[in-house]
């Protein structure tokens, strides 16, 4: 099977899993999928219990962290959540842009498109959609969109340069983009980023900081800035997976790091 595909379908398996939990229940297991696994995406979750327009059954603590709240949404905007889950940041943004704007979602987990819609429903939102796809392909028009946002699944994403050409093509030409992600600085050990269940908790398919910008630069965007940035700490029991007790010395003493981010550019014709 093609490496990109066996990666997708090893995302899918596991936030499958992980949509037919709360966020308690990930939060109470390794990994968010059951039993005691390798990764916990509550490592790099943010708290959005006090922000407006949050929904307590659309937030699954998948995230790593807020891109809304810098993503200059204004009201009556088009905004395009990608990878939206269950639908957590595309209620906030709904509460920003209101009834005037619209909010799309696009995931390419089925039953995450079900339980977003389902939320969707009670809220009894008629401006929030979520389509099924891929950021690789996504299933919006071109130069249809004001604002982009994303938490912590573009670096899930094995052809990252497609999916930021994608979200220029979808963008407005005045339009732009504020997006959470997982970026490294420095080498990661291979034991870390080669295996499939750490892909899927936000850690070996993250890329280095400076290639991350950079495949922003070629494909257009003007103006990018890193709006927030936080080394993620793993916890002993995680690393202890992964590392020798070297190697986890030299991860404590900052040799290589997991960083959360929060990056904003600009599509400008």
């Amino acid at each position: 099977m093609d490496k990109n595909k066996e990666i997708k379908n090893k995302v899918i398996e596991i936030y499958t899993g992980i949509a037919d939990q709360t966020k308690t229940e990930n939060a109470n297991s390794c990994c968010g999928v059951g039993g005691c696994s390798t990764v916990d995406h509550e490592v790099f979750a943010e708290d959005y219990s006090k922000i407006k327009g949050y929904n307590s059954d659309a937030d699954l603590g998948l995230g790593c962290g807020i891109p809304t709240e810098f993503a200059q949404i204004n009201e009556g905007d088009t905004v395009l959540d990608l990878g939206s889950g269950a639908g957590n940041d595309c209620f906030v943004a709904r509460e920003i842009v209101g009834a005037t704007g619209k909010v799309i979602g696009v995931d390419m987990t089925p039953v995450m498109i079900k339980k977003a819609r389902i939320n969707a429903e009670k809220l009894n939102f008629n401006n929030v959609e979520f389509r099924y796809g891929e950021i690789e392909d996504l299933p919006v028009s071109d130069g249809s969109v004001d604002v982009i946002v994303s938490n912590c699944v573009l670096n899930l994403v094995p052809d990252k340069e497609k999916a930021f050409r994608e979200m220029y093509r979808v963008l407005k030409p005045t339009g732009h983009f504020s997006v959470s992600d997982v970026v490294l600085k420095g080498d990661l050990p291979l034991a870390l980023k080669n295996d499939a269940e750490m892909y899927a908790g936000c850690v070996s398919g993250a890329i280095q900081l400076d290639e991350y910008m950079g495949l922003l630069e070629k494909v257009g965007f003007k103006n990018l800035s890193i709006q927030k940035q936080k080394v993620t700490i793993l916890p002993n029991e995680i690393l202890e997976k992964y590392l020798n007790k070297d190697e986890i010395d030299l991860y404590k003493q900052g040799e290589f790091s997991i960083l959360s981010i929060t990056v904003y550019g600009e599509r400008v014709d």
